[in-house]
């Protein structure tokens, strides 16, 4: 099956579009090989939010540790994948997805990331078994490697934000949260290169109004926020700690119509308030989270973003690659018997 020419209509002029029937179809195509993942309710009192209630989407418990995942299933299933199989680029997670969903499949991968990558993540990446580069000191650098390599390799390219089918399977899980939690009056989703919040955006204008989607993104990696400023998408600082999961140089071109038109507000945070709510979500309930993915979090416990009082608050926890949990080594243990 095959979505390949992009259909290319809507705000910008080239660009290709997401709608809710495309995240639909994709979702029918990519629900055998992904997990649907749970929702957490919770009185907001329990994290210090004492006047709203909480859904948390737990994407971290995802296959292969995060939303990604989706994307990846999205693009091999849906494209046509030539004999030098699968090449991505990625700050890890992105990686991790397409080397699990190629091995899943039988195809060949190669992934690219930055040498300032998560151990977590590159262990990941290696255990499904793909070709590992390492390269350069940032995402782009990873990409332009890519990218070469795949002209040279004839592997098919797979697009951690910026290509539609990237944006269709993030969608996959709005679609879900919509079906889990439909009384949401809004979403709270993590900004990086965008393709989550395009898909997730895209799903909720296609089902109704009623629910806002608000994007955040940390204050060192503004892509969103500079590309709004700019009336494009444009080079935005690279940095911060979650440099590995929401910080390329700019969101992509099938992102951005869509987020400007239907993700509103976005708001930023800082580096301090992502790993308060790391240990929120881990000291309240239990719940692993990677800095990029704890963002939206953030935005809530450091008042960044103010919802109504009453309103009903859904939080995308997006992934769970991180070694910021460690268990020690079990001390040994010698067996006694009773007499």
């Amino acid at each position: 099956m095959s979505c390949e020419p992009a259909v290319e209509t809507g705000a910008e002029a080239g660009v290709p579009t997401v709608d809710a029937d495309d995240v639909a179809r994709t979702h029918e195509v990519i629900a055998p090989h992904v997990r649907r993942t749970p929702v957490l309710r919770l009185p907001g009192a329990e994290l210090g939010l004492p006047d709203v209630d909480l859904v948390l989407k737990l994407e971290a418990f995802q296959r292969a540790g995060s939303f990604k995942v989706r994307g990846a299933f999205a693009n091999l299933l849906l494209r046509d994948v030539p004999p030098g199989g699968v090449v991505a680029a990625s700050g890890g997670n992105h990686g991790a997805a397409v080397a699990f969903a190629a091995r899943a499949l039988g195809i060949p991968a190669t992934i690219f990331v930055p040498e300032t990558s998560s151990p977590a993540k590159i262990a990941r990446i290696r255990d499904y078994g793909a070709t590992l580069r390492l390269v350069g000191s940032t995402y782009d650098d990873a990409l332009a490697a890519s990218l070469e390599w795949a002209e040279d390799g004839e592997a098919l390219a797979v697009h951690a934000f910026d290509q539609r089918e990237t944006v269709m399977g993030a969608g996959s899980l709005g679609r879900e949260l919509g079906e889990q939690a439909p009384e949401l009056d809004e979403v709270l989703v993590a900004v990086g290169g965008g393709g989550l919040i395009a898909g997730v955006a895209a799903w909720y204008a296609g089902a109704g109004p009623g629910t806002r989607v608000v994007g955040v993104e940390p204050a060192a990696s503004p892509t969103l926020t500079a590309a709004l400023a700019a009336g494009h998408p444009a080079d935005a600082p690279m940095g911060g700690l979650a440099v590995d999961s929401l910080a390329p140089r700019r969101v992509g071109r099938v992102v951005f119509p869509i987020a400007r038109a239907h993700v509103h507000p976005v708001v930023l945070v800082t580096d301090a308030a992502i790993v308060d709510a790391q240990r929120l979500l881990w000291d309240a309930v239990r719940v692993v989270s990677e800095p990029g993915a704890a963002a939206p979090l953030a935005a809530l416990v450091s008042g960044a973003y103010r919802p109504a009082p009453g309103s009903r608050v859904g939080v995308v926890v997006s992934g769970a690659n991180t070694t910021a949990v460690r268990f020690d080594d079990a001390p040994a243990v010698t067996a006694t018997t009773s007499g």
